[in-house]
């Protein structure tokens, strides 16, 4: 049998590791923090989240629980773990980060067929030799482990500017100004709500427009010609799923309003009325002394972040845990590179999985974690690992990076949008949204557990 290398100790490296040792092969986990870090990370742990702590809805029959459903349905190991160090969010699963890492951490541990190697990895093999390997390094993957992709593909990387939310000290925020609310009662309620004035709001974006944002780093370069870096003249590639909130400003007066200062659902008890605006606060870890600014990732100067987020009402005398920031990040063009299966078209021994294939979340790269763990796992026993089926959350997420138009593929989420759409006649038929996205969970879910089923008996009894 086969050996399998995984590179990277994200989110996505992890949970192949663990799922490919589940199913009986030795496994090598590479991880260069310590030894080198990278602008974005703060620590050496596996599984570190970098922006937020959310792994988005649990609300029944959403894409993002369709998602974890099935993931749960394959014994998901960092899933577990997200479910176990779980922290007040509402309808949204969200978690400890430390905890998080910590139980990770020890569920590699834990698996005997797992060998850590802390070490930079700075090359690919171009050949098949007795090794399958899993490359999960992530968006912001070492400069020479880079140009071996670069160099083994022959394709150039894309690139976007991501970035990282606020932590606010919990005892620092005046409650006397805020209120606890889920957005149209969902859930418990465990945000607080900072609501704004129309004056307050208009001070607010004056502030934000102008503000002085921080320059891009030499380590944001992009690495190719056709790409330089981002100025004046060449405006940063941002991915749309997640603007910093000084560029979201920039693109219109109540742009912020309808996006992550949206406060629609957020009934204020005191006036029984929704607020012009509002910021939400979710709460970072059990022990409930930290809160991020949800949806307000930017790439603001410090005195100036600290400036301008403390004229949100119930921070003007907030303590900043963390500041925004902003990174680069790299991903592959999936759809002229990848197969269903995750493997590179001309190297098949080698995998792609988590944010370095396209996909974009927290949630989404596990679940390339997995599948990538088992598909290695499968290719390792000499077997020829399935696709994800069609109809399920998983396999039109794969789906979608691996088909995509190239000239214009960016990350995804995932969304109905993704998923195989009802027939004609049924969508005719059945007029309600809600009860269309049940039968396609329901379908999805029965695909799912089709395909799980029809694995390879040897693997299937392993996971089982």
């Amino acid at each position: 049998m086969k050996h399998i290398h995984v590179i990277g100790g994200g989110l996505a490296g992890p949970e192949a590791a663990l799922q490919a040792a589940a199913l009986g092969c030795e496994v090598a986990l590479s991880e260069m923090r310590p030894l080198l870090s990278t602008e974005a990370h703060q620590t050496a742990d596996f599984a570190e989240l970098v922006c937020s702590n959310s792994l988005k809805s649990e609300s029944e029959n959403s894409a993002p629980w369709l998602l974890k459903q099935e993931m749960r349905r394959a014994n998901s190991f960092l899933l577990q773990a997200a479910d176990a160090t779980a922290v007040p969010a509402g309808h949204a699963l969200a978690v400890d980060r430390e905890l998080f890492s910590q139980r990770v951490a020890a569920l590699i541990a834990q698996q005997p067929r797992i060998t850590i190697r802390r070490e930079e990895v700075t090359s690919l093999p171009a050949h098949d030799d007795a090794t399958i390997t899993i490359l999960a390094s992530g968006p912001l993957t070492s400069s020479p482990l880079a140009h071996s992709l670069q160099q083994l593909t022959g394709a150039a990387h894309l690139a976007f500017y991501d970035s990282i939310s606020p932590i606010v000290d919990a005892s620092t925020i005046d409650m006397s100004r805020c209120y606890y609310a889920a957005r149209w009662d969902k859930g418990t309620a465990d945000y607080i709500n900072c609501p704004f004035t129309r004056e307050e709001y208009d001070a607010f974006i004056d502030a934000l427009t102008a503000a002085e944002k921080i320059e891009h780093k030499s380590w944001e370069q992009i690495p190719t010609s056709e790409a330089p870096i981002a100025d004046a003249q060449h405006p940063a590639n941002y991915f749309e799923g997640c603007l910093p909130i000084e560029e979201t400003a920039r693109r219109g007066r109540d742009t912020l309003r309808f996006g992550p200062m949206k406060p629609a659902g957020l009934t204020d008890p005191r006036t029984g009325r929704w607020p012009y605006a509002c910021v939400q606060l979710r709460q970072e870890n059990l022990r409930a002394d930290s809160y991020n600014l949800v949806g307000f990732q930017n790439s603001l100067r410090f005195g100036e972040q600290a400036r301008i987020l403390r004229m949100i009402p119930g921070l003007e005398n907030a303590k900043f845990l963390r500041y925004g920031q902003i990174h680069r990040n790299t991903y592959i063009n999936a759809p002229t590179l990848l197969t269903e299966t995750l493997q590179l078209r001309a190297h098949p021994h080698i995998l792609i999985a988590g944010q370095l294939s396209g996909v974009e979340g927290y949630t989404e790269s596990i679940a390339s974690g997995l599948l990538a763990g088992r598909f290695a796992a499968a290719l390792a026993h000499g077997l020829q690992p399935e696709p994800a089926p069609r109809l399920s959350a998983n396999g039109s997420l794969t789906h979608y990076i691996t088909h995509a138009d190239a000239k214009r593929f960016q990350p995804a989420n995932i969304t109905f949008d993704l998923l195989v759409p009802l027939e004609e006649e049924l969508r005719k038929k059945i007029r309600d949204k809600k009860e269309r996205h049940r039968i396609q969970c329901e379908r999805a879910l029965e695909a799912w557990n089709r395909w799980l089923k029809a694995a390879p008996v040897s693997l299937y009894e392993v996971v089982r």
